[in-house]
């Protein structure tokens, strides 16, 4: 085992940790104070705990204290829409990416690991400057600079959409019930919400019974 996964709970990373299993030697959740951070952590609890992998939560609360975003802002501050609107601009947690890799990255050296995961998608890159193909690149060769044993960032869902994601979750067996992707933080999806509405079309897409619980 030689990788650390920054793990939120949601279907992207959950799907992410089931695939790379075998490399897994410990999740990491980060909780910056989000709406949705109850759920998501306690997904992300079930899932190690279901394959006996290692879990820290690391707590980021200067995020919600510091930085503007609508993720931080509670359930009445998330725009509806579609998933590359606009106004979805407003969930930006601005360089979140870049300061939770930078944590993972140290944790992987402190931990004589190789590689880091994260498992941004396609669809994020309208809207998340550090979700982007060129982010990553760049990340990884700062961390190869940053660290003795040359640290790696591997994001391998970087190039494809969340359909496809959905198709390997099925065929991995995943209890896709057990993820939580609401940016209002509710007990059920609220299925109005841009990730909602984005994991809706992906299931409906790829020909999948979506599971989850929505109010509407």
């Amino acid at each position: 085992m030689d990788t650390i996964i920054i793990y939120s709970g949601g279907l992207d990373s959950t799907t992410l940790l089931y695939e790379e299993r075998e490399r897994i030697a410990l999740a990491v959740t980060f909780d910056y104070g989000s709406n949705h951070a109850a759920q998501e952590t306690a997904c992300a609890r079930w899932h190690c705990e279901h394959l006996g992998i290692e879990h820290l939560v690391i707590n980021l609360n200067f995020i919600s204290r510091y930085f503007h975003s609508s993720l931080t802002a509670g359930a009445d501050a998330i725009p509806e829409g579609n998933y590359d609107d606009t106004n979805m601009r407003s969930t930006v947690v601005p360089f979140r990416n870049g300061i939770m890799l930078s944590i993972a990255c140290g944790l992987a050296e402190s931990r004589g690991l190789k590689r880091v995961l994260i498992a941004n998608h396609s669809g994020d890159h309208a809207i998340y400057p550090d979700c982007r193909p060129e982010f990553v690149k760049a990340m990884d060769a700062t961390m190869i600079a940053g660290t003795y044993e040359g640290i790696r960032l591997s994001a391998p869902y970087t190039g494809i959409t969340k359909c496809e994601i959905v198709k390997k979750a099925a065929a991995l067996g995943i209890d896709c019930q057990k993820t939580y992707s609401c940016y209002r933080g509710g007990e059920l999806h609220c299925g109005r919400c841009g990730t909602c509405r984005e994991r809706k079309d992906a299931f409906a897409e790829a020909g999948i019974i979506d599971p989850t619980k929505y109010e509407d």
